[in-house]
């Protein structure tokens, strides 16, 4: 792993407790996309409170997606001259022999069912 990937981990797992912690904060009440129509009976402060708890949220999720994306290109693999998994387990299957038990010569008999 290198450097990078670290450290973009680090920040999505920071964006992720502080999106939590900001989505607990927000008010349970509102009804979803009907709330929109609705707001005209909240005082100023608590509709602004609400509207800045909403971009910070947005902005984590926007930041958690876009370091997703970008640790998915930086993790890359280490040796460019490996093959790919599948011709390895192709080739090892190829290898492998099965082999069987040969049948004994002996007998079962089984008893009659009376």
């Amino acid at each position: 792993m290198n450097a990078l990937f670290i450290i973009l981990t680090i920040i999505a797992a920071i964006a992720g407790v502080l999106l939590t912690i900001v989505v607990l904060l927000q008010n349970g009440k509102g009804g979803g996309l009907a709330s929109n129509f609705t707001a005209g009976n909240q005082t100023f402060g608590v509709r602004q409170t609400a509207d800045i708890l909403e971009k910070i949220t947005w902005g984590l999720v926007v930041v958690i997606f876009l370091v997703c994306i970008i640790s998915a290109f930086t993790l890359g693999t280490s040796n460019k001259d490996s093959e790919d998994i599948t011709t390895e387990i192709e080739n090892q299957a190829g290898e492998v022999v099965p082999e069987f038990e040969t049948p004994s010569s002996e007998t079962v008999t089984v008893p009659a069912e009376e």
